[in-house]
C-alpha cells in the first residue's frame, strides 16, 4: 500500500536552521531546529561558518525525522529557504574560501559608493540601490581587502544554494534569492553581465537559475539511503529567499497580495505581476519564487527590536505584554493621547526610505507627567508611522497592497495591531499560525516543483481574526503622524546624513 506523500521544507535562517515536515494537506507532522553562531570579529563584522549551517541542517532534519511518525520515508520532494544576500565563496575544489559575509554586515560602505562609480547605470539595471548588506559589494570588499581569496573564488553561493549544493552536487539558485546579490536583471531574470563585471566576476561564477517552484536538483543517493527515503529520486526545489518563501506560505502569490511582519524590523512585502522600482526611496525590486511574478518591499529596520530596547532599560523585559496593556489603557484618553511624545525609531538607522546607517532614534515632546506608559505608547506609534513610511513608498510605485497579512512576533499584540491598522488605512488579516514561516513556503515549493498547482497548493491560511481601520482612530492617528513626520525630518536633515549624530 502507498504511504501519503510528504514534504520537507528546509529553512536556513540567521539564528538557526528549521525542518518542517508536511502531509499531502499541508498538516505539519513534525519540525526540528538547530541553532546557527554568528561572530563578530570586528566592529561592523557579521560573518558565520558554511559548515555549520549543513550542521545545523543535518542536525534539524535529523530531528524531524525522529519526531515524524514513520520518519521522513515518504518525502516526494524538499524545498529550501534561506537568509539572503550572504556571501559564501567556494575554490574550484569546492573549499570555503572565507566564513560568509552576511547580510546584517556593514563593512562595505564605501564599496557601494565604488560600484555606482564604476557602473553609473548600476541602480536602473539591478533596479535596486547598492547596499552593504547586499553580494555584490562584499565581493568587492574582498577584491581590495582579501586579494589572494578573490583571486580563488569559482562559485558564489547564497546560504540556502550552499545547503543545496551538499545535498546534491548541483550549482543552482533561484530568482529571488538571486535578485538580491546586485547582480540581477530582475525584470529579465538572468543575470547581467554588466553587473557581474563591475566585481570583477563573470557568469561563469555563478549558480545556474530556476525558478522557485522548479526542480533545481536531486538529493544525493547517499543522503537518501542515510533518511531512510530509498531509491527513488527525491527532486528539491529551486525555493527562495525567506521573504518570497514567507509569501508564498501565507498566500501571497496574487498581484497585490502583501504581508506586514513585525519582527526585529518591520518588513511590508507586496507581490507583483510586473517588476516594480523606486530604488532612490529604497525600496527593494526583486522577483518573487513563482514564475512570472515579482515583489516590492519595504523595511523599518527597528520594530519589534524598539518596544524590546524601551523594555530592557525599563527593567521590564519579561513584562512587555503589561507594558503594552498599560500603552492601551493610556491611549483610551484622548487627550493624552494627543500630547504624547513622539519617538522616531531609528534605534539602528534606517532604511525605507532614508537608507541612511548614521540616523539616530529621538522621543520628542516629552514633558513631566509622562510616564513609561506614554513612552510605551510612543514606541509603538513610531513604528507603526515607519511602516506607514513604507507604504507611502509602495503606494507611490503603484504596489500598494490590496490585501494585507499581519505576521511576526509583533502581530501578537493586539492593541499594536488596532494601531497599524488605523494608522495605515488597511485591513489587516490575521492568521492562524504562521510559526513555520519560511520554512512551510519552502515545503510548498516543493509541492510544486513534484507537481501540484499554485492554486491548490498556495491556500490562504484560515485566520483568527481581521483587524479593520476605524475612522477615529484613523483621524487620531493622522494628526499625530504630522508631528512625526516633522521629527523624522530634522532627524534625517540633509547635514546629518551619512554619520551618527555627535553625542
Amino acid at each position: 500500500m502507498t504511504r501519503p506523500a510528504r514534504f520537507l521544507g528546509i529553512d536556513i535562517g540567521t539564528s538557526s536552521v528549521k525542518a518542517v515536515l508536511l502531509d499531502e494537506r499541508q498538516a505539519c507532522l513534525a519540525q526540528g531546529s538547530a541553532p546557527v553562531a554568528t561572530a563578530r570579529p570586528r566592529p561592523l563584522w557579521s560573518e558565520q561558518e558554511p559548515e555549520a549551517w549543513w550542521r545545523a541542517t543535518l542536525a534539524a532534519v535529523a530531528a524531524a525525522r525522529a519526531a515524524a511518525p514513520g520518519g521522513l520515508g515518504a518525502v516526494r520532494a524538499i524545498g529550501l529557504s534561506g537568509q539572503q544576500h550572504s556571501a559564501t565563496l567556494l575554490s574550484g575544489r569546492g573549499a570555503v574560501l572565507r566564513p560568509a559575509i552576511l547580510w546584517n554586515d556593514g563593512r562595505c560602505g564605501a564599496e557601494c559608493a565604488e560600484l555606482l562609480a564604476r557602473v553609473p547605470d548600476f541602480t536602473a539595471r539591478s533596479a535596486n540601490v547598492p547596499m552593504p548588506g547586499f553580494t555584490a559589494p562584499k565581493l568587492l570588499w574582498v577584491a581590495r581587502h582579501e586579494p589572494e581569496v578573490f583571486a580563488q573564488v569559482a562559485k558564489v553561493l547564497l546560504p540556502k544554494d550552499y545547503v543545496r549544493w551538499r545535498l546534491s552536487g548541483a550549482f543552482v539558485s533561484e530568482m529571488s534569492d538571486s535578485a538580491g546579490t546586485l547582480w540581477l536583471d530582475v525584470a529579465a531574470r538572468r543575470f547581467d553581465d554588466t553587473l557581474l563585471s563591475a566585481c570583477g566576476l563573470t557568469r561563469s561564477q555563478m549558480p545556474d537559475l530556476v525558478e522557485g517552484s522548479e526542480v533545481s536538483a536531486h538529493l544525493s543517493a547517499d543522503l537518501a539511503a542515510a533518511w531512510g527515503l530509498g531509491a527513488e529520486r527525491i527532486p528539491i526545489a529551486g525555493g527562495g529567499g525567506d521573504n518570497a518563501c514567507s509569501a508564498v506560505g501565507i498566500g501571497a502569490t496574487q498581484a497585490g497580495d502583501g504581508f506586514l511582519s513585525l519582527g526585529t524590523s518591520g518588513v511590508l512585502f507586496v507581490t507583483t505581476d510586473r517588476m516594480v522600482s523606486l530604488p532612490e526611496r529604497t525600496l527593494h525590486a526583486f522577483c518573487h519564487a513563482l514564475p512570472e511574478r515579482w515583489h516590492g518591499m519595504a523595511v523599518a529596520l527597528s520594530a519589534a527590536a524598539s518596544l524590546s530596547w524601551l523594555a530592557g532599560i525599563a527593567g521590564e523585559s519579561g513584562q512587555i505584554g503589561a507594558l503594552v496593556a498599560r500603552a492601551d489603557a493610556f491611549a483610551a484618553d484622548p487627550g493624552r493621547r494627543a500630547h504624547a511624545p513622539v519617538f522616531v525609531p531609528y534605534l539602528t538607522g534606517e532604511r525605507t526610505p532614508h537608507n541612511d546607517p548614521g540616523l539616530t532614534a529621538s522621543f520628542t515632546g516629552l514633558r513631566a507627567e509622562h510616564g513609561l506608559e506614554a513612552l510605551v505608547y510612543a514606541v509603538l506609534e513610531g513604528v507603526a508611522f515607519a511602516m506607514a513610511d513604507c507604504l507611502d513608498v509602495l503606494a507611490e510605485a503603484g504596489a500598494a497592497p490590496r490585501r494585507c497579512v499581519l505576521v511576526g512576533g509583533g502581530s501578537r499584540t493586539p492593541f499594536w495591531n488596532r494601531l497599524l491598522a488605523d494608522t495605515l488605512g488597511l485591513e489587516l488579516a490575521c492568521p492562524e499560525g504562521g510559526e513555520l514561516g519560511a520554512a512551510l513556503g519552502a515545503a510548498r515549493l516543493g509541492m510544486l516543483c513534484a507537481g501540484g498547482s499554485v492554486a491548490e497548493v498556495c491556500a490562504r491560511p484560515p485566520l483568527r481574526g481581521v483587524v479593520t481601520p476605524d475612522a477615529h482612530g484613523a483621524g487620531a492617528a493622522a494628526a499625530r503622524r504630522r508631528h512625526f513626520l516633522a521629527a523624522a525630518r530634522e532627524t534625517a536633515r540633509p547635514a546629518g546624513r551619512g554619520e551618527p549624530a555627535a553625542p
